[in-house]
């Protein structure tokens, strides 16, 4: 297996983690009570998911 000749210094390391943050998590409107919930969830307030009443 290939093996690196150099060490990569700080900055190319981190460079290279640049990418590995977290992202907010993405949040949308329940059609039924407009409360806050995850996409392609069920609503934790109302109960509700694509139109019908499932909790």
């Amino acid at each position: 297996m290939a093996h690196p000749k150099h060490r990569k210094s700080k900055s190319k390391t981190r460079m290279g983690r640049a990418h590995h943050h977290l992202r907010p998590a993405s949040l949308v409107e329940c059609n039924n009570c407009r409360g806050v919930k995850m996409p392609h969830r069920v609503c934790p307030h109302c109960g509700h998911y694509k139109g019908s009443a499932i909790v």
